[in-house]
């Protein structure tokens, strides 16, 4: 699969190509208003799960000059469009951190999805973070259903615990996080 943005005749279109094999490929347009469209519905419904993000940076009692400096960098990557890894033991707030810089950037106000990445038993954990097209497994939805990553677009995804997810997972996820790219199962 690729996908790309394209302009003709000055409006915009998300292009998708297919290759289905060695000489045919699908080749399918959507209208930019259609995305919009999308990224509407998909923002409605994660409000709707409580996809929302409650802390601000102002909610951290912080009396150590480290925990100060902390909040000082947090603010600055908050201004930044970068992935950020957060490292700390269980307990200490990465979560409240999270929803801090999230709601002192940009997409403050698209969803802020959080995943426990631990407590997700390993076999369901790959569909929920990236979504199934309908029929790609036994039990799966016929419609199909969209991943985290997707409900996230827009915001911001916290994956707790992310050092506890098998290997293999954590390499597709590097993908992710590279190429800003998502395909969904099947």
């Amino acid at each position: 699969n690729k996908s790309r943005l394209s302009t003709v005749k000055d409006k915009v279109f998300f292009v998708n190509e297919t290759k289905i094999n060695k000489n045919q490929t699908i080749i399918t347009f959507k209208d930019e208003s259609d995305i919009n469209k999308l990224q509407a519905a998909l923002h409605q419904e994660s409000i709707k799960r409580g996809m929302i993000a409650h802390y601000k940076f102002e909610d951290i009692i912080a009396s150590s000059n480290k925990i100060n400096a902390t909040i000082k960098t947090a603010k600055k990557y908050a201004q930044s469009n970068a992935t950020i890894l957060i490292i700390g033991e269980t307990g200490v707030g990465k979560e409240v951190f999270a929803q801090s810089i999230h709601n002192d950037s940009e997409r403050r106000r698209g969803p802020f999805v959080a995943i426990n990445c631990a407590t997700i038993p390993e076999s369901i954990l790959e569909s929920e973070l990236f979504g199934y097209e309908g029929g790609s497994f036994t039990g799966a939805k016929r419609e199909g259903k969209r991943g985290l990553f997707e409900l996230a677009n827009g915001g911001t995804i916290f994956l707790d615990e992310i050092g506890e997810m098998p290997v293999s997972l954590q390499a597709r996820l590097l993908r992710v996080l590279q190429n800003k790219e998502i395909m969904h199962l099947g």
